[in-house]
């Protein structure tokens, strides 16, 4: 349907023009389309405009607002647009998990900036979405992306708001938790627990200062003497393989469910197995109920088993095959069936003290992968010691120094009382019994051989929550210099990572389809002279569905509209 002008001429030959609403319809009978006049407003020089007003007026009011300003306003000029999706999308399950609300609450005792909650909010959807420094951080909200509440802000604000936030973190923590168990029933009999550490690109570490037991700075005397003095960025083992630089130590607990309940922050020469005594204390006074941690085996030395058995707590816990300790010996030496839990996992149970089991795990696919890397090794290093008879003692002892410097392979090589270079057969032996094995040791009496397995293979979901942490939020490069910024820094990326595995858990899509998804739902500014208004694109069926999963209402389509300035 559209206004067609159709031309006369008059006897005197001068041209006059008529404006006509038709309508294009297809005829059957002759195949093809046909043009039908649907009303006549007459001579254009003598049309009534201010019926046709009323009328174009009568038909805005079936449109959507934003669309009949665009239509009525002449001159109505696109300024630009931002993105909206992604920070809207974030700022909802923020404001259900009831951290702004949190915040506002704390602000308003205090002579604080009220925006400092839109501040962090957005630096946390700067991780999620665009992870970049605080300065380009502060550029991208508002500019780049449309946060609610916060049209602009600069880096100031955001180092400020980030030293607020160390001083509320236990209250947030503890409401955050509180908040996600609740949303998400979460289950946490099982509670996860691993370490990482992130380096820095510096040559020496901090400054060594008094700090407590936990590891913060103090400056109380009899605090101090509980811990030892040091710096934060300091050299430690590096799980980046970077040992050269000074890190520090970050440990997250993680829900079954992949849901990140708590991150903490050490120096980087802390040792793992004395991390999880302070993570344990402090979860206890979260009033929860009763706990099996689950954690690596680099926490699985007595003194710890014993600290996570206390308060009728449990744990699964990994132990080195190795180890050469007589318990994994014994365990290991069992005979019996294995149970199939999984295609890719038998468990059998050994029991060897009234209250620890051990059970073994067995996958047959790994298993391969170890015959596979085993046969490698043993090439390599036969060709590594053929023809080292004929070398002279001295050769042989150089060449057996070079081949302890290579764990993979000094495990098979044997040299005789002679001096002579050979492989161990007995360790070969001993090597292909452990193939596509691991033990875990627990203290829980009643959980079966398979959930123990089962759970304990879920802790890889916190080395996804590392690997995302790196990767998806940028955790590194850490660009502050300042112990309380950087400690700031890591919970912005844990909240942001809170928040991606909600979105996540709740919809069963990886935030990557999520986030590209909602990138194309932009918040476009429209001015004319009657004003400048900001309107949101249309949504796709697959952002209706993912809202109706998170359970999200869709958005306002007007977002702001001002009238123009009086002249």
């Amino acid at each position: 349907m559209f206004v067609r002008a159709a031309t006369r001429r008059n006897k005197d030959g001068t041209a006059v023009r008529y404006l006509q609403l038709v309508h294009n319809e297809w005829d059957p009978a002759t195949k093809s389309a046909k043009m039908r006049v649907l009303h006549n407003f007459g001579r254009e020089d003598q049309v009534d405009k201010a019926a046709i007003e009323r009328l174009a007026g009568s038909l805005c009011r079936l449109l959507d607002p934003g669309r009949a300003a665009a239509l009525r306003e002449p001159g109505l000029a696109y300024a630009g647009s931002v993105a909206y999706g992604g920070p809207w999308l974030l700022d909802q399950l923020w404001q259900r998990l009831g951290i702004g609300a949190l915040m506002t609450a704390k602000l308003a005792g205090t002579r604080r900036d009220a925006a400092a909650e839109r501040v962090l909010f957005a630096l946390v959807a700067n991780r999620a979405l665009d992870p970049s420094s605080k300065l380009a951080a502060a550029h991208w909200a508002g500019r780049k992306a449309h946060i609610e509440g916060l049209p602009a802000t600069t880096d100031d604000a955001c180092y400020r708001a980030m030293d607020w936030l160390m001083q509320v973190r236990d209250a947030l923590e503890r409401e955050v938790f509180a908040q996600v168990a609740n949303l998400l029933n979460l289950e946490v009999d099982l509670l996860f627990f691993d370490t990482t550490s992130t380096y820095f690109e510096r040559d020496a570490e901090d400054e060594p200062v008094p700090r407590d037991k936990h590891g913060h700075v103090t400056g109380d005397e009899q605090q101090a003497a509980g811990g030892r003095p040091g710096g934060f960025r300091a050299y430690g083992h590096s799980k980046d393989h970077r040992d050269d630089l000074p890190q520090i130590v970050i440990g997250m607990a993680v829900t079954r469910d992949g849901i990140p309940v708590r991150v903490w922050c050490w120096p980087g020469d802390t040792a793992d197995a004395t991390l999880i005594r302070q993570v344990k204390d402090e979860m206890r006074d979260w009033t929860l109920s009763q706990i099996v941690w689950v954690a690596d085996r680099g926490f699985a030395s007595a003194g710890n088993r014993r600290f996570l058995r206390s308060g009728d707590h449990h744990y699964i816990l990994g132990e080195k095959l190795r180890s050469g300790s007589a318990e994994a010996d014994a365990a290991l030496s069992r005979q019996g069936r294995y149970q199939e839990v999984a295609a890719n996992l038998r468990v059998k149970e050994v029991r060897l003290a009234e209250h620890e089991r051990f059970v073994i795990c067995y996958n047959p696919e790994a298993a391969e992968r170890d015959a596979a890397v085993r046969a490698r090794l043993l090439a390599q290093l036969g060709e590594m010691i053929k023809d080292s008879d004929k070398r002279t003692r001295t050769k042989r002892a150089e060449l057996r120094g070079v081949i302890s410097t290579k764990p993979g392979l000094n495990r098979y090589l044997r040299v005789t009382p002679g001096g002579l270079l050979r492989i161990d057969a007995a360790a070969v032996k001993a090597e292909e019994n452990l193939d596509g094995k691991y033990l875990l040791r627990t203290s829980d009496p009643r959980l079966p051989a398979e959930d123990i397995a089962l759970g304990y293979k879920q802790l890889l979901e916190v080395e996804r929550g590392w690997r995302d942490l790196k990767q998806v939020i940028d955790l590194r490069p850490v660009y502050h210099r300042k112990e309380q910024r950087i400690r700031a820094h890591v919970i912005l990326c844990w909240l942001a990572l809170l928040l991606i595995r909600i979105a996540e858990t709740t919809t069963g899509t990886t935030w990557a389809t999520i986030a590209d998804e909602l990138d194309l739902l932009t918040l476009g500014t429209f001015t004319g002279p009657a004003g400048t208004f900001r309107q949101t694109a249309e949504l796709t069926k697959t952002q209706r569905d993912l809202l109706a999963k998170l359970k999200i209402a869709h958005p306002k389509k007007i977002i702001e509209a001002a009238p123009a300035a009086a002249s």
